[in-house]
């Protein structure tokens, strides 16, 4: 297919987000920038969240995964369930009691602006780095398909990626993010479930021949319990999912921000839960299509070993099923991608407005302006992340976003951690120190224990990070103050 028709395609997937965002974001003031006005309906809420949170490293990781990890990934999916558990009836209420825009304020009230600015400071690298990550993938594909064949250079490529994202959330926020990204939601499944379909008959699948082929492959494999060594083993990944859904969502300033803008409590939860559960039957079709995939290239007389991880899904959907699936391969991409980077891009502008600058004895005016500056500033340190990350790279995308994950959340969990259970308060100037020692200790700790002992850790360094954290604020301690 022609490069220039497909960046066509791309241009009118755009105009049709920036058309919502015309409706949607006129005569939107600081607080529906933020919150959406907190009157959000939750199913809208919990369907565009199922597609920011999937991204485009779930639509071309996951899938590649069964190559090597089988379907063991459903392991720590049925952790992010019990991580939604908490989030929904320990977090939600807390957020809600204190009537919070930005979740980081817990901090500050709880233990002053030191642990407070730390937090923020945290998320915001956090969710930058995690984010131009998630794009990388996007712009990649687009710089294969498109750009490369046009001789524009991957910096352009980026850079026209993150100024479609910047046209269409700039005005709007929240109140714009909320309808794009539930349209976006609905095209990737699309995308997702016409592509299943279209491969089933390509190898002349049944529908139940479809289910049997992938229950019957050995790459189908969901558990393992026995290899304590393994990074794959059941206890490991189930918990690790939990920790790593309770910090990249309950204690992301993206995904909570959403969560934030429903009319009250009641709602928030059943948007959480609801999200949550969908999960499952989400991830299952991802994995089952990596299945599909890989017999697809079997029986097209090529080595599923030599289209490893990442490049599956987008090789063979670019090369050997001609331009429908092209076609849905690049929507299901743009729509999990910029899903995900829009509401971040919106939540780093929050925090850093709120959080870092301060909004208080400011004008609506004065709010709008430095938001506006703010979220201009993030676009472009996202794309100079993104282009750094081309150099760099050489692991699967989810994968490295998972553990940086590991070492820039530790502080943030085992911050709220000592917040929620304990009593105590602490000597607060001390709370940054101890936000950077830990995520070193945590990697001296795993070099460690892999050089002596030949155990690898995995995503249990979250645990490990969070664990270290908790144990420096135990040292900073001082008597026992009221309990939020």
């Amino acid at each position: 297919m022609s490069p220039l028709v497909i960046f066509g395609i791309v241009l009118a997937y755009f105009m049709v987000l920036i058309i919502i965002s015309f409706f949607t974001s006129r005569n939107v003031n600081n607080e529906g920038f933020f919150l959406g006005n907190r009157k959000s309906r939750w199913y809208i809420i919990a369907i565009g969240m199922l597609g920011s949170s999937i991204s485009g490293v779930t639509f071309i990781s996951v899938p590649g995964w069964v190559q090597t990890n089988q379907m063991t990934y459903m392991q720590m999916v049925l952790g992010f369930v019990l991580g939604y558990l908490v989030i929904a009836h320990v977090l939600l209420p807390l957020y809600y009691k204190l009537n919070l825009t930005s979740i980081y304020t817990y901090l500050d009230v709880r233990f002053g602006n030191s642990s407070y600015k730390t937090g923020a400071a945290f998320f915001l690298l956090s969710r930058t780095i995690g984010s131009a990550a998630r794009l990388y993938v996007v712009a990649n594909v687009l710089q294969v398909t498109i750009f490369e064949q046009l001789a524009v250079p991957f910096w352009v490529t980026v850079a026209i990626t993150i100024l479609l994202i910047w046209l269409y959330t700039y005005k709007g926020g929240i109140k714009t993010i909320i309808w794009t990204d539930t349209l976006q939601t609905i095209f990737l499944f699309t995308a997702l479930t016409a592509t299943i379909v279209i491969i089933a008959g390509k190898l002349n699948f049944s529908f139940i021949d479809t289910v049997s082929s992938i229950v019957a492959s050995p790459m189908s494999k969901m558990f393992e319990f026995s290899d304590w060594h393994s990074s794959q083993n059941f206890f490991k990944q189930f918990i690790s999912g939990a920790l790593i859904t309770i910090v990249m969502t309950g204690l992301d300033q993206d995904m909570m921000q959403k969560n934030l803008s429903c009319k009250n409590i009641k709602e928030a939860k059943r948007n959480m839960m609801t999200y949550g559960l969908a999960f499952l039957p989400a991830n299952l079709l991802f994995l089952s299509l990596g299945v599909l995939l890989v017999t697809f290239a079997s029986q097209s007389g090529i080595d599923p070993a030599l289209i490893k991880g990442d490049n599956l899904y987008p090789y063979i959907a670019t090369n050997l099923l001609g331009p429908g699936i092209l076609i849905l391969f690049l929507i299901g991409l743009m729509a999990s991608a910029y899903s995900s980077a829009d509401s971040a891009l919106a939540a780093l502008t929050t925090s850093f407005t709120v959080d870092i600058i301060g909004i208080k004895n400011k004008t609506e005016a004065q709010v709008k302006k430095t938001r506006t500056k703010v979220h201009i500033a993030f676009s472009f340190v996202m794309a100079l992340i993104i282009i750094m990350f081309d150099v760099f790279n050489e692991k699967s995308i989810i994968d490295a976003i998972y553990a940086i994950a590991g070492y820039t959340y530790g502080p943030l969990l085992g911050l709220y951690a000592f917040g929620l259970f304990t009593k105590f308060q602490l000597r607060d100037k001390g709370v940054p120190f101890i936000a950077v020692l830990s995520p070193v200790l945590s990697f001296a700790t795993s070099w460690l224990l892999h050089h002596y002992t030949g155990y690898k850790t995995g995503y249990e360094l979250l645990l490990l990070n969070g664990l270290i954290t908790f144990g420096g604020l135990m040292i900073l301690r001082k008597p026992a103050g009221k309990r939020l």
